[in-house]
């Protein structure tokens, strides 16, 4: 049976739930096929109809926010589209990242649709910073140790894959991107260290309420995979704890 989603919010308004890594949001023309998305499993979990307002890739886990009616739900997409909403990630990189860096790098659009030759370059800014770094002494590629490091990542704007591929463009793939990463490094941690997927998730969403205006700083902890992950390279110092429980104001 599958176990019930992790409410780390809600109120008459809106609800913010931990999205599973693996789990696609809504379907799409992208999902045929699927049968199960993370709406659908809050709408029957709460037992009423949940509006989404904003996305996470499908390997991504994390904090995401659904509105539970469609006026709530254009105020808060307003709050996305113009940016005032604020976003922090945690992914695990290949090599030692920059200790902090503004990455703005223009990026075209991936929607499978058309050629992303074809698609105009889109404004694209993710500030980043260095939290910690490891050294383990495996040969992975062509030195006889490896480095990865825990980096903060967030986006200013919302373009698709935005994270992992400014990442990616930089020199520091995310750990177990198919897309956009190192094969020999996702092999590693998916049969070595137990990690067999994208290692990024959202752990920090700042808000203001659309109704009563009230700053909500809600926070995710991370999934059992990463927790065990930060566990061994010894990054409990990072592991981020929710700071709101639910609520109905």
């Amino acid at each position: 049976m599958t176990p019930p989603l992790s409410l780390l919010y809600q109120d008459d308004h809106l609800v913010a739930v931990h999205k599973p890594a693996g789990l696609l949001v809504h379907r799409s023309a992208l999902a045929r096929g699927e049968r199960e998305f993370l709406l659908q499993r809050l709408r029957n979990q709460l037992g009423r109809r949940v509006y989404p307002v904003h996305r996470l890739d499908r390997p991504t886990s994390g904090v995401i926010v659904f509105a539970l009616d469609s006026r709530i739900a254009a105020s808060l997409q307003a709050a996305f589209t113009e940016r005032r909403i604020s976003k922090r990630y945690l992914a695990v990189v290949r090599g030692v990242g920059p200790a902090q860096e503004r990455l703005d790098y223009p990026l075209r659009e991936e929607d499978g649709r058309r050629p992303k030759a074809e698609m105009p370059a889109m404004e694209a800014v993710t500030e980043v910073r260095r939290l910690d770094s490891v050294e383990l002494p495996v040969r992975v590629d062509r030195y006889p140790q490896s480095r990865y490091s825990l980096m903060e990542a967030s986006p200013l704007t919302g373009r698709r894959h935005q994270i992992r591929r400014h990442l990616s463009r930089r020199g520091y793939p995310i750990i177990g991107d198919a897309k956009h990463g190192k094969g020999n490094h996702n092999r590693f941690f998916a049969e070595q260290l137990a990690c067999p997927r994208l290692l990024l998730a959202a752990v920090g969403l700042a808000l203001d309420h659309p109704v009563s205006g009230e700053r909500l700083d809600l926070h995710c902890p991370l999934d059992a995979t990463m927790t065990a992950l930060f566990e061994r390279f010894g990054w409990t110092g990072h592991l981020p704890t929710p700071t709101r429980s639910t609520s109905q104001a």
